[in-house]
């Protein structure tokens, strides 16, 4: 039987708490140190060993194969030891990753090097969905997710800046790989300090936080306020009884599809329409830092105004945008007058109508279906198939942008904005259902 934490307690209890939100909000910016790298690199590696974009695709879509398989394993891993655990293994994994990489001189070690890399970066986000959900009661998922989830918007921004002020200072694309590797090592001490898996780490047998909401549900694990592991097969059994988590497996892999597409060539796309290798580096961080406003807002509007915990509502009006935005861009990118201004602009806005929905599949969603217990063993299926499918998006988008264009490519993401903006609306239809069910009088 759990107690009431005495007021000393929870004192302590909640300087823990905003602790490990901060650590887990600025550590994973730190994995994107390790990450987003890549982006910026593109050019340089075309420039320095005469890539194509085919090349340079096979580099992304093996490392997220291996991503795709290591959410599978890592996120019921995370369930099973404990989401602090997988997390920093994840962050050491990512530094020596990003070292071997930066010896590289051709490309099957930079091929193998990138992926091994995302396999240890694939611990990152099954560990914070771990944690967060263990120190997060329920009614403030959306919110503190939308927050918690900017930090990968937000380190795609800091890592696209740190990689173009090295650039500019003239270092070696070997640089864009061995400076983010020392800073994730210095957040690495900082978050082992700094961070507690769950608060019954701190004080046993005790409850906290306060509540009075359980999640949305679903999934029948035990009380998410006992620590800590939960068996992974009991958690995808419940999962995959329910109608809701079908369509989210479908919606992850469509949107994960559009950002990864976003996430791998912006900088080169913006060289191929004019802009020079600095310019196009830095100007490729509005896409994540847009994303970071649009996160943030749905985040903040669903858990004010959704009517019955309908979040996807607002999901596929963003999706809308996100539409009107790709069939904007590939517009503008017809033919011998390429509008760059107007392509650069278009992709702050898609990232606005992107990344929110998409940080919601992996994140608050996750929490409402499973909690905290099952939340590891959740966003690892989720991201998992997602990645997977998406790993052949980077390959195809390569090859579709050398042979036909990037207009071609553009036309591949309207259809994926589409088939995700249905999803939703099928997802705000479910959440509809439930409500009328639980308004009829027993």
């Amino acid at each position: 039987m759990l107690r009431e934490p005495t007021s000393e307690e929870a004192k302590v209890l909640k300087r823990w708490q905003l602790s490990t939100f901060a650590v887990m909000l600025f550590g994973y910016v730190g994995y994107y140190l390790c990450r987003k790298n890549i982006t910026a690199a593109l050019p340089l590696l075309a420039e320095a060993f005469d890539y194509s974009k085919t090349d340079l695709g096979k580099i992304g879509s093996v490392a997220l194969i291996v991503y795709g398989v290591g959410k599978l394993i890592n996120g019921p891993l995370g369930d099973k030891v404990g989401g602090r655990k997988v997390f920093l293994i994840g962050m050491i994994g990512s530094i020596f990753a990003n070292l071997l990489f930066a010896n590289g001189d051709n490309l099957t070690w930079f091929i193998i090097t990138w992926s091994i890399g995302h396999y240890f970066l694939s611990m990152g986000w099954g560990g914070l969905a771990k944690t967060v959900g263990a120190w997060c009661p329920p009614e403030k998922n959306g919110t503190v997710m939308g927050f918690i989830s900017i930090n990968f918007q937000f380190g795609g921004v800091v890592a696209t800046l740190l990689s173009g002020a090295i650039v500019a200072a003239g270092f070696g694309w070997e640089y864009v790989f061995i400076v983010p590797a020392g800073l994730l090592f210095l957040v690495f001490i900082w978050s082992f300090l700094a961070s507690k898996s769950h608060p019954n780490k701190v004080y046993p047998g005790v409850k906290f936080p306060p509540t009075d909401t359980a999640p949305i549900a679903h999934v029948d694990t035990e009380d998410d306020t006992i620590e800590e592991t939960v068996n992974p097969l009991d958690v995808m059994r419940s999962l995959f009884s329910l109608r809701l988590f079908h369509v989210l497996l479908m919606f992850s892999a469509l949107t994960t599809i559009l950002r990864q597409i976003f996430f791998f060539w912006t900088a080169l796309l913006f060289t191929d329409i004019g802009l020079d290798i600095k310019d196009a580096i830095f100007k490729s961080a509005m896409f994540p830092l847009a994303g970071c406003i649009g996160t943030i807002f749905l985040g903040w509007y669903t858990d004010k105004f959704a009517k019955n915990g309908d979040r996807a509502r607002m999901m596929w009006m963003m999706l809308a945008g996100l539409t009107v935005s790709l069939i904007l861009m590939a517009l503008f990118s017809q033919g011998d007058s390429v509008n760059a201004p107007m392509i650069v602009a278009l992709t702050a806005f898609a990232g606005f109508f992107l990344l929110g929905p998409y940080s919601m599949s992996s994140g608050c969603l996750t929490l409402d279906i499973a909690g905290s217990r099952g939340a590891g063993t959740c966003t690892g299926l989720i991201d998992g198939i997602g990645y997977l499918c998406a790993s052949v998006s980077i390959y195809l988008s390569g090859w579709m942008s050398e042979t036909y264009g990037w207009t071609s490519v553009f036309y591949l993401l309207i259809v994926c904005s589409l088939l995700s903006t249905f999803c939703c609306v099928y997802m705000s239809r479910i959440y509809q259902e439930k409500a009328k069910k639980q308004e009829k009088p027993a």
